[in-house]
């Protein structure tokens, strides 16, 4: 207007210059710009970090992300690699601990974008240590300009080295350590002092960089060195030793058998060539190169491919041995078949593994080699081949097992009777309670081939295994004489031979639970609890615990564990106060697996504004909705009471789920990312079983039956739990409470049964102690008679009126909002999911430690 105005083309008029059209910033508005920032810090008193996602293949020991923390001042760079992004918060925690320690000074300021990785509880620490959080606007990653382009020049350089040497992709790792550590020897455009000097104080040293990925000969060391052969080996150069004046390699052609080629090995003696680098590919014929020297006739090529034999290569196989610190991770599945395993990647695990299964069956007089008797059928095998994994997601160990195909077997021809030893998982947890309680030390044993110890009474035939047919008897069967993985009765049988070993050598059975065995002498006692081949091992003295095990390896082939860490998965851990059992990594695995891409928590498992019913449509993703149920279930039961009425409440609609449901379900899987280091504390008192029964009455008119629940304690940590919906229609709130007080009166009874065989546990029994919230039900109980109506009711108000009498139960009232049972029944507020999972003695891991720490 004004340029119209000034050319004469339309008449003057005053413009007013602070106007603003609303139109034209609807139609018209953009970002802010982006200055840049002088800022003037001393060291540490501005940290950049952020997290970074290659979406690569995983690195040799299965990381997946970096992260780097860069000071403001110096520019001064650290890195870590991460398996998952909840690592970030580990790394942050050893990066301030060492900085602050090295420069004498404290953390003032972190920034970082607002990834789910900095969210609580990362926030809470950095809050807990005075350091102010800043965070970016949303979605303005240009704030952190700093990290982002820190970030993507290690990308671009680690890129362009593993281009330039030819390495493979799961070498990144190694490259972006490398790469930092360049980049803090280089100075930056601002100054003409390298972020190393300004950081450290001295100058740096640039005489032992070298070519990264460059053929090095690196000197064999002492115990390995042959007096014939060749002094050195060929590896690759991938970076520098962490805190050590050393060089890492990548072993690329050993002639040593004590070397093994695809390791890595730090040392400091060792010859480069720079312009070598083994890992390239050859070069392909260049556009130079005459034609009848690169095309061969046809017909002469397949000639000489049908005359001349292929070449094999006449180099011994040789047995790898890694060493007891390298890691391996899974990439492969496993083998399928006998022939599979002996060609697969990993020829010597596996045919170690199945030498050793053989050399057991072998040994235990498993079979003897007959002729087949007319009219009598062989049974065949499959080989089952397994990996098992540890704790931090690390390959433990293979194991193979030789499998008879049991499922041919007739019922009452070749067997009479199954079942399988199995303690109940509430019994473990009662046992591992009560070491806590009185600080006894936990021993795991193993038996390494448990089935075959059973000795057969039927006769029963198979084939010989592929590869260990015996020389010159190659026609004859294997009659078994024991027991064999995969009979329908050798459960039974390896229990029954198990069963008199332990009777014979004094201990008695538990009778509320056929698979703890009790041995009391005037030494001390030993408790022990056997879940088909794993034992759990307690007692009140070492002498006690090493006899136990020295009879059971005189009469079976055992692996003693030591001190119990891993039992089914579930993680022990030992405190200045007690045990803490966890199972964050199986969490880590269920959200890797089902909720991969979703970084947001949640606080409480339920939303308690969300009603759910049944499904009356199409439904969505069954089968993976199932699979997550299952997941969820085992870790509820183990060690997860908050997420019983949870996954109660979601496993109703398995057989056909809906959008809502799913819902609910991801809001679960985001609760689960929050409290993924939760864990069960027992500590050294209470000394007494408490127990906690409530009742949720008919909360929806689409459903007629209320939820009930309870859960009972020991050593301030839950033992036993269950939320269930009940199978009678409740007409009141007293009646509702009074069946879930009937179920929970059930469990005590059992409880108090199995402590009585525990030594040392106080005669005469006291009563347990239930607590229930509401004085109606609680005054039906107390009461001789019953006048109502309902005969359910009438025969549970016999049943409670019993245990009363006998001093089994004894029932107390508790306020609402102080019963710990109250998630078993409904979705409860945060607050007191909080309090409830405290008074549970759930808590994370890491604040057990802490509070130990400080006392």
């Amino acid at each position: 207007m004004r340029r119209l105005i000034k050319l004469d083309c339309i008449p003057k008029f005053s413009i007013d210059s602070k106007y603003k059209c609303t139109t034209c910033v609807e139609a018209k508005q953009t970002r802010s710009s982006f200055k840049s920032v002088e800022r003037i810090t001393e060291p540490l008193d501005i940290i950049h970090t952020d997290v970074c996602d290659l979406k690569s293949i995983p690195t040799r020991g299965g990381n997946k992300y970096f992260i780097t923390f860069i000071d403001d001042s110096t520019r001064y760079c650290y890195v870590y690699l991460l398996k998952s992004k909840d690592e970030a918060i580990d790394k942050f925690v050893l990066y301030k601990t060492e900085v602050e320690n090295q420069i004498n000074k404290k953390i003032k300021v972190l920034r970082s974008d607002r990834g789910g990785e900095y969210v609580s509880p990362f926030a809470d620490i950095c809050a807990q240590n005075g350091i102010i959080h800043e965070c970016t606007t949303p979605y303005s990653s240009q704030q952190n300009g700093i990290a982002e382009r820190k970030n993507r020049t290690l990308k671009e350089m680690m890129n362009a080295m593993l281009i330039s040497s030819g390495m493979s992709q799961d070498m990144w790792g190694e490259a972006i350590v490398s790469a930092t550590y360049i980049l803090n020897k280089i100075p930056f455009k601002k100054k003409d002092v390298t972020p190393y000097e300004l950081w450290m104080g001295r100058k740096p040293s640039y005489k032992y960089l070298t070519v990264w990925g460059c053929l090095a000969k690196v000197v064999v060391p002492p115990p390995k060195v042959q007096r014939i052969g060749p002094k050195t080996v060929d590896c690759v150069f991938i970076g520098y030793a962490h805190h050590s004046s050393a060089y890492r390699f990548l072993v690329y052609d050993s002639k040593n058998p004590e070397i093994h080629n695809n390791t890595i090995m730090e040392s400091r003696n060792a010859s480069f060539f720079e312009e070598v680098f083994p890992c390239l590919r050859k070069e392909l014929p260049s556009s130079s190169t005459p034609v009848d020297e690169i095309v061969h006739d046809k017909d002469q090529e397949q000639l000489e491919a049908e005359e001349v034999e292929p070449r094999r290569s006449k180099r011994q196989m040789i047995e790898k041995s890694f060493g007891p610190d390298f890691l391996t991770y899974m990439v492969e599945g496993e083998p399928q078949t006998y022939r599979d395993a002996v060609t697969s990647s990993e020829i010597p695990q596996w045919k170690e593994t199945i030498k050793n299964e053989i050399d057991s069956i072998l040994q235990n007089h498993t079979w003897e080699l007959v002729d087949l008797p007319p009219g009598c059928k062989t049974l065949g095998y499959r080989w089952i081949f397994k990996r098992k994994m540890k704790a931090d997601g690390s390959i433990d160990k293979y194991k193979a097992r030789l499998v008879i195909k049991g499922f041919r077997q007739k019922e009452g021809v070749d067997y009479f009777d199954t079942y399988s030893p199995v303690t109940r998982i509430t019994s473990i947890s009662l046992v591992l309670a009560i070491a806590a309680l009185r600080n006894l030390e936990v021993h795991q044993m193993d038996v390494k081939t448990a089935f075959l110890n059973g000795d057969l009474e039927e006769e029963i035939y198979m084939e010989q295994p592929e590869g260990f047919s015996a020389p010159g008897q190659e026609g004859k069967v294997c009659k078994l004489v024991k027991s064999l993985y995969g009979l329908k009765q050798a459960p039974k049988q390896w229990h029954q031979k198990f069963d008199q070993v332990m009777l014979n050598n004094g201990f008695k059975i538990n009778e509320y639970d056929k698979y703890v065995y009790v041995k009391n002498t005037m030494r001390g006692y030993v408790i022990l609890c056997l879940y088909v081949d794993d034992m759990l091992i307690v007692g009140s003295d070492d002498k006690m615990i090493k006899s136990t095990k020295d009879m059971l390896k005189a009469r079976f082939d055992m692996k003693d564990m030591g001190l119990a860490d891993v039992i089914l998965g579930i993680k022990i851990n030992r405190t200045q106060h007690g045990l803490v059992l966890s199972q964050s990594h199986y969490v880590e695995k269920i959200l890797e697996k089902f909720n991969e891409g979703d970084t947001s928590v949640a606080q409480t498992p339920v939303d308690t504004t969300q009603h759910l019913s049944k499904n009356k449509g199409e439904g969505v993703a069954q089968l993976e909705y199932s699979r997550i149920i299952g997941s969820l279930m085992y870790l509820m039961t183990c060690t997860r009471p908050d997420l019983a009425y949870a996954v109660s409440r979601l496993s109703r609609y398995t057989s056909n789920p809906s959008s809502e449901h799913w819902k609910s379900m991801k809001r679960l899987l985001r609760y689960l990312r929050y409290t993924r280091n939760y864990g069960l504390h027992y500590g050294r008192d209470p000394a007494v079983i408490e127990g906690y029964s409530d009742a949720h009455w008919i909360s929806d008119m689409k459903d007629s039956k209320s939820t009930s629940g309870y859960v009972f304690t020991l050593g301030g940590a839950a033992i036993v739990w269950k939320s269930s919906k009940q199978t009678l229609i409740a007409r009141s709130t007293m009646e509702s409470e009074f069946l879930a007080l009937d179920k929970a009166g059930e469990e005590a009874e059992w409880l108090r049964q199995f402590v009585e065989d525990v030594p040392g546990w106080p005669k005469p029994m006291l009563a347990i102690c239930i607590h229930c919230d509401c004085q109606s039900a609680i005054g039906r109980a107390q009461s001789a008679m019953y006048n109502g109506k309902s005969r359910h009711i009438r025969r549970r108000h016999n049943t409670i009126r019993q245990l009363l009498s006998m001093g089994v139960i004894s029932i107390d009232y508790v306020r609402s909002k102080d019963t710990i049972a109250d998630p078993f029944t409904k979705g409860i507020s945060r607050e007191l999911v909080h309090k409830s999972s405290r008074g549970m003695g759930l808590k994370p891991f890491e604040q057990v430690c802490t509070k130990e720490n400080l006392s």
